[in-house]
C-alpha cells in the first residue's frame, strides 16, 4: 500500500496493509501478515505516528492500552477544577502524547497530595494560590530539582491558560525562579571518543551507521529512528522534526555530506528505516533505539557518551568551524539562538580564546 507522507517529503511504499470500509463510512487502515495478529492502525496515514505504529506492527506488539484516567467532578472554582479545564483546552491536546501524560502524571500528584493539615490541595480554591505556596511545592522535592523545577513550569502553563481565558488574573507561579541544577546536560562528544567508537564498530556495522546518522545530521534520535530513503532528494534530507510536531513542527533540510554518503552505501539499511534491528525491522522507538546504542558505546569503552551528546557534539563542531548560530540553528532545528548557546558555548570560548592568544602572539612579534 503507498502511503503519501504527511510532511510532504514523497510517498512509501508499506507491506501487508490494508484499507477497510466500516458501515459508517470511515475508512480504516489494518495491518494483515500472515503469522501476526490483526493489527488496527489509529494514527493517521502518513504522519509519524503512523510509521511508529507500523514498526510495531512489523514486531508483533500491539499497541499499549492507554492509560485510564478517573472521572472528576471537582468543586468550582478548586486548583482540581482548573486543572480538568486544562485537560480541555487547545493548548493541552495540541502536546504530544507522551508531553501530555507526563504532564497529568505531574498535576494529578499535585492534586491528590495534602497541605501539612491534611487537606487536598486540589481541593483548595486555585485564586488563593500565591507565590509562596508555589515555593513550598517546589522545595518539597529540593532533592530533585528538575522534578521541582518541572512543578513550577506546569504551574506557568496551567495558570497562563486560567489567564487567557479570564479564569485568573494573576500567575502565581510567572516569577518564582527555577533551581539550578549545576548540571551542562549530556556529555558532548570529544573527537577521540568518536575516534575510539569507530575503531570497535567499523563501516559496514549498523553501530557505525548510527553513529553516522547522529553526528552528520545533528538531529534528535526520535528523527534518526524515522530517517529513510524516503527522505532522500537529490542529496538532501527533507524531515519533519518528532518533537514538537503537533504544536509547532519544524522543517529541516540537511545536505548529506559524503562521509554521510559512504557509510549509508556500505551499510546495512532497511527499507522504510536506515537504521533497522537485527532482524532488519525498524526499531519500535527511539527508547529501544537509545537502550541498543547504549550497548554500542558500552563495547568501545564510552559509558558516559549517549546519543543525545552527538548532537551536541555536531553543533559543537560547526561552532569550532566557525558557524553562525544561525547556520547551527538550520541543521539541529533550534529556534532561538539562546538554545544553540546551550550546546555551543564552550566551543565557542574556545575560538574565540585562540583568536586573542593569536592577537597576543602577533604583538609579542
Amino acid at each position: 500500500m503507498k502511503i503519501r507522507l504527511a510532511d510532504g517529503t514523497g510517498t512509501a511504499e508499506l507491506k501487508y496493509l490494508e484499507e477497510e470500509c466500516l458501515p459508517s463510512g470511515a475508512v480504516r487502515v489494518r495491518f494483515r501478515r500472515k503469522g501476526l495478529p490483526k493489527i488496527t492502525l489509529h494514527a493517521a496515514p502518513g504522519t509519524q505516528e503512523f510509521l511508529v505504529e507500523y514498526r510495531q506492527a512489523l514486531e508483533g506488539l500491539r499497541q499499549p492500552a492507554r492509560k485510564v484516567w478517573p472521572s472528576y467532578h471537582p468543586t468550582v472554582g478548586s486548583l482540581r477544577w482548573l486543572v480538568t479545564e486544562f485537560y480541555k483546552s487547545a493548548e493541552f491536546k495540541r502536546w504530544d502524547p507522551g508531553t501530555q501524560h507526563t504532564r497529568r502524571l505531574v498535576l494529578e500528584k499535585l492534586c491528590d497530595s495534602k497541605d501539612p493539615n491534611g487537606v487536598k490541595r486540589g481541593d483548595k480554591p486555585y485564586a488563593q494560590m500565591e507565590p509562596r505556596n508555589v515555593r513550598v511545592l517546589r522545595d518539597e522535592k529540593v532533592d530533585t530539582p528538575e522534578a521541582a523545577n518541572t512543578i513550577v513550569k506546569v504551574l506557568r502553563r496551567v495558570f497562563g491558560f486560567a489567564i487567557d481565558n479570564d479564569l485568573a488574573k494573576n500567575n502565581p507561579a510567572r516569577d518564582v525562579p527555577l533551581f539550578k541544577t549545576g548540571s551542562e546536560g549530556f556529555h558532548s562528544w570529544t573527537i577521540e571518543e568518536v575516534c575510539r567508537y569507530e575503531e570497535r564498530h567499523p563501516v559496514g556495522t549498523r553501530a557505525r551507521l548510527a553513529l553516522a546518522l547522529l553526528l552528520y545530521t545533528g538531529q534528535r534520535r526520535s528523527d534518526v529512528v524515522l530517517l529513510g530513503r524516503q527522505h532522500l532528494k537529490d542529496g538532501w534530507l527533507k524531515i519533519t522534526q518528532f518533537k514538537n510536531r503537533n504544536r509547532n513542527p519544524i522543517k529541516v533540510e540537511i545536505p548529506v555530506i559524503p562521509a554521510l554518503q559512504a557509510i549509508l552505501d556500505a551499510s546495512p539499511c532497511g527499507d522504510l528505516t536506515f537504521l533497522v534491528t537485527q532482524y532488519g525491522k525498524p526499531f519500535r522507538s527511539s527508547n529501544s533505539f537509545g537502550n541498543k546504542f547504549r550497548d554500542w558505546c558500552d563495547q568501545a569503552g564510552l559509558s558516559h557518551c549517549s546519543a543525545h551528546g552527538l548532537r551536541k557534539a555536531a553543533a559543537a563542531r560547526l561552532a569550532e568551524l566557525g558557524a553562525t548560530d544561525r547556520e547551527i540553528m538550520s541543521v539541529t532545528g533550534h529556534q532561538t539562538s539562546k538554545e544553540v548557546d546551550r550546546y555551543t558555548k564552550a566551543a565557542q570560548r574556545r575560538v574565540l580564546a585562540q583568536s586573542a592568544m593569536a592577537r597576543l602572539v602577533q604583538d609579542e612579534k
